[in-house]
């Protein structure tokens, strides 16, 4: 089963270490990782969305995420 999970970043810069500590711990799992930001006049805004693609149900890593950030995910086979 593959889970893509949507994490939604409003603090991007000030959590980064964090987040990547958080990733790297469940590094073995992420298939693919894509990091989204909005960009205004050439400044990169400090908001974002990450995508992660995981092999098999991740509830540890959604549970470690959405203790801080917003977090959906979808399933599917």
């Amino acid at each position: 089963m593959t889970t893509i999970i949507g994490v939604k970043l409003t603090d991007r810069a000030e959590c980064s270490l964090q987040f990547q500590e958080i990733l790297t711990k469940f590094g073995c799992s992420i298939r693919t990782r894509i990091g989204l930001h909005p960009t205004e006049q050439g400044v990169c805004l400090n908001r974002g969305i990450v995508l992660l693609e995981t092999l098999g149900e991740e509830p540890l890593l959604v549970e470690e995420l959405s203790k801080r950030w917003e977090v959906k995910t979808i399933s599917f086979d």
